[in-house]
């Protein structure tokens, strides 16, 4: 294993990470901090929710696009052997040093999103056939209740028990890590789960206007 590289794949891993795609969307394009506005999260959805689709969807396909490339940085390096349980493990730390990187942006104050769009990049590059049902199950939510937190930890829960389920993978550490995916949605989303049982989460409107940004 060549050590620097490594190195090199992990911290590129969480540099990318910490490209704050939707701050500097918003400011470049709208002259705005998008985490002044809306729910204040630094992700795809608020900037939907913001300033539209039109800024939103570029967004959210850069954030997928970044957490593919940062979790197969690994193999791109040629850390370890493809198709080993090495380079699986490898290319799971380098998604873990990118979403880290993500809810923690260092370009941006440490003050970075939920990670929902980055760690569905990340599991497009570990599992896509997987992570493609999942994004099933996000669309399926999200057109049933409207309400984009609770179609993000559906699609996250979703994750370990298809995975158990449906394709039971011989990888334990694969395994575990969905686990972890499912627990770091809940976690990031405790705000949320806060205002579903008030019953003040609000909906995305699917095929309406964007939010008017407060002033």
């Amino acid at each position: 294993m060549n050590i620097l590289n490594l190195l090199a794949a992990f911290a590129s891993a969480y540099l990318l990470g910490s490209i704050p795609t939707a701050v500097w969307v918003g400011r470049w394009l709208h002259n705005i901090d998008v985490r002044e506005h809306g729910s204040g999260n630094a992700g795809a959805t608020n900037v939907i929710r913001v300033l539209g689709w039109k800024t939103g969807i570029p967004v959210l396909l850069i954030d997928l696009a970044k957490g593919w490339l940062a979790t197969m940085m690994p193999v791109f390096l040629g850390v370890a052997e493809p198709g080993t349980a090495m380079i699986t493990n490898l290319q799971i730390a380098a998604g873990l040093f990118f979403i880290t990187g993500h809810i923690f942006f260092v370009f941006a104050g440490f003050r970075g999103g939920k990670g929902v769009a980055t760690m569905f990049g990340v599991l497009l590059a570990l599992q896509p056939v997987l992570t493609l049902f999942c994004i099933g199950v996000f669309l399926i939510v999200l057109i049933i209740t409207g309400i984009v937190s609770v179609s993000s930890m559906s699609a996250g829960i979703a994750f370990p028990v298809m995975l158990f389920i449906l394709f039971n993978t011989p990888s334990t550490t694969f395994k575990i890590f969905s686990i972890v995916v499912a627990i770091a949605l809940l976690i990031t989303h405790r705000k949320n789960i806060g205002r579903l049982i008030r019953g003040e989460e609000k909906k995305l409107n699917i095929f309406g206007k964007k939010e008017k940004p407060s002033a």
